[in-house]
């Protein structure tokens, strides 16, 4: 069957897929659990390049997401049965190979499905063109140019927009199969093909990048990692994400019926906020302004997403280089009982003076995790962890070298010395460097499924970004609202940010409506939910409240400096701090909080997962007239 867009009503995209190793039924849950128009698949996390790099340097993958190939040989034939098109990011560093695979699934059984691919993002064949022309390359956080690193890219892609999707499904393929795109263009891409939009559509692009940004992670829209598991109608998995987006770019965030899970305004106002910075949220298309947007619960697992407004994208693009870091290991050493610190600082004397020094080591990370408590009722609430991990370029130094000198304390060390795991030997690990090219360094081109090619232009309107405040013309909904709620409660006024040494803010609220209230000390989630991850070196966690008199209170309380006091590994780190009243919610940004990135942070939460969890669980003073 051949799907026609038809723009009179909505498109129905659906997602199975938010990372590589996703749940690997959902492909047919979402392909028989109900009508849908397109079958998305989000498989690029910003670690998955150099999982795939290795992995074909290896010899065990061909640099494409292998279980995206399973699902394919599961549901390909009821997709071209029902007209329903796939779209999906599952190329990695090779998406020609993955789609000659696909081809090769259709010949074989007799589908005839038309598969095209997207190309044009891997700027490793480019980079020495590129240096010789004076681009620094410089990393988008530290402010460093690319030839301070010791190493040379092992990965570099560029992340390219939706409009090399639409024009191959406007060419009439079943499949599209892209590189690293951003993960809201697999959305972008067949809203526009669906509802003949151009570059000059910025408020209905930036609406389907604001629903692909929804659904891109899979079950999260619907109730996975959510603070509020409360609302969940049952323990069952929950089920994946459909975006019905509509000609003008608002749409309905729902899921199939009889599936786990719920969607309401508190699971797609989490996912809203997740692994985002600034409220104007940038992808190679249009600048979406997520303090516009609107969400509307219109029914049972229906959240209207509507009023997104969009200006142009950068003149920039993205790009995700990893490097190779050199190698490292890690030992985590038990300490049980009395004399916890001593015995931590006697074991890591004993390890270096056994190793020759750390000063040999390229870099050293010693961390004691205070997991015991005294007087405990079983050895396992006795027991601290340490933990220390050394890198180098030299393998030999990090290697069984170092567990070797960490087992011979086993008879020599403190009392009751043993390990949380056998020894190991070194890893090699990578270190995430994003940085931003002119989108003239890289050309966009879908290889059709005639086997033409087409470039895909960049857009013509370019607009600054961080967004120029001249470029706003419109009021951020939910501001008054909550300025009458806080009745001239202090606010940052959109954004701040704190360092080390910041004034601190008190443990509640002292201002505005609040001044004089009597307080409770309570958990701070007891008034908030969070989302937290990780963008490179960086983490973002996401608080938001119910109702607009919860946002003011919050916003007034939950400064960037009252949040360092509430995560003290913070507080000699820059915080940002963002305010969007439409969405009740205040976003911080740690910058550094995972130092060079998930492949080489040594903290036992390497992609900031369940920092949000952690702030919810401090003590605050909160209003008893929010809490009664």
């Amino acid at each position: 069957m051949t799907t026609t867009p038809d723009p009179t009503r909505p498109i129905r995209i659906a997602n199975c897929s938010g990372f590589y190793g996703d749940r690997l039924s959902a492909a047919r849950e979402m392909v028989d659990g109900g009508p849908i128009d397109v079958l998305t698949g989000d498989y690029l996390a910003e670690l998955t390049m150099l999982i795939l790099w290795k992995s074909r340097n290896k010899g065990k993958g061909g640099g494409w997401a292998s279980t995206f190939l399973t699902q394919m040989e599961d549901v390909l034939g009821t997709c071209i049965d029902k007209g329903i098109k796939v779209v999906s990011n599952a190329g990695g560093l090779d998406p020609a190979g993955l789609a000659a695979r696909i081809q090769e699934i259709s010949d074989r059984l007799g589908l005839g499905a038309k598969v095209a691919h997207v190309e044009g993002d891997d700027l490793i064949p480019r980079l020495p063109a590129l240096r010789e022309q004076g681009v620094p390359f410089t990393h988008m956080d530290t402010g460093k140019p690319l030839s301070s690193s010791a190493t040379d890219p092992i990965t570099a892609n560029a992340y390219l927009g939706g409009f090399g999707v639409a024009a191959g499904l406007a060419a009439g393929a079943d499949v599209v199969i892209t590189p690293r795109i951003t993960d809201a263009s697999l959305v972008t891409g067949p809203a526009a093909w669906w509802h003949g939009w151009t570059p000059e559509d910025l408020d209905a692009l930036a609406g389907s990048v604001a629903a692909g940004h929804v659904i891109e992670c899979g079950a999260q829209a619907c109730g996975g990692n959510y603070s509020w598991w409360q609302d969940l109608p049952d323990d069952r998995y929950p089920g994946f994400p459909i975006a019905e987006i509509e000609a003008d770019g608002s749409s309905v965030i729902t899921k199939h019926p009889g599936t786990g899970g719920v969607v309401n305004i508190g699971t797609v106002t989490a996912q809203l906020l997740y692994e985002t910075a600034t409220p104007e949220y940038g992808n190679p298309d249009v600048v979406a302004h997520f303090d516009t947007l609107q969400l509307t619960q219109e029914g049972p697992d229906r959240v209207r997403l509507s009023g997104t407004r969009g200006t142009p994208p950068p003149p920039t693009l993205k790009v995700a280089m990893n490097l190779d870091g050199g190698f490292m290991n890690t030992a985590t050493m038990l300490v049980t009982g009395l004399d916890i610190e001593e015995k931590a600082r006697r074991a890591e004397t004993m390890l270096f003076a056994e190793l020759g020094g750390r000063e040999q080591f390229q870099e050293v990370d010693v961390r004691l995790d205070r997991t015991d408590r005294e007087d405990a009722p079983d050895q396992v609430l006795a027991t601290a962890r340490l933990t220390v991990t050394v890198k180098d370029r030299d393998r030999a130094k990090v290697g069984r070298r170092f567990s070797s000198a960490v087992t011979a304390l086993m008879l020599g060390g403190y009392a009751g010395f043993y390990t949380a795991n056998p020894p190991a030997d070194a890893r090699n690990y990578g270190v995430y460097w994003p940085t931003l090219v002119d989108a003239s360094a890289v050309e966009h081109r879908v290889v059709l499924p005639d086997g033409t090619v087409q470039v895909i232009d960049h857009p013509a309107r370019t607009g600054s970004f961080p967004v120029d405040p001249a470029d706003r013309t419109w009021e951020v909904p939910g501001a008054a609202e909550v300025t009458r709620a806080s009745a001239g409660a202090a606010s940052s006024g959109g954004a701040g940010s704190a360092e080390a040494g910041g004034a601190s803010a008190g443990s509640g609220a002292t201002a505005g409506v609040f001044a004089g209230e009597e307080t409770r000390r309570v958990p701070l989630g007891t008034i908030c939910a969070a989302r937290s991850g990780d963008k490179g070196g960086n983490g973002n966690i996401g608080l938001y409240t119910r109702t607009p008199r919860e946002y003011a209170w919050l916003a007034e309380a939950i400064t960037a400096e009252r949040f360092q006091e509430l995560m003290p590994e913070a507080a000699p780190l820059v915080v940002d701090r963002y305010e969007l009243p439409n969405l009740n919610a205040l976003n911080f940004v740690v910058r550094g909080v995972l130092g060079e990135g998930v492949a080489s942070s040594t903290r036992q939460d390497p992609q900031a997962k369940a920092i949000g969890e952690y702030i919810r669980s401090r003590y605050v003073d909160v209003p008893v007239s929010l809490l009664d």
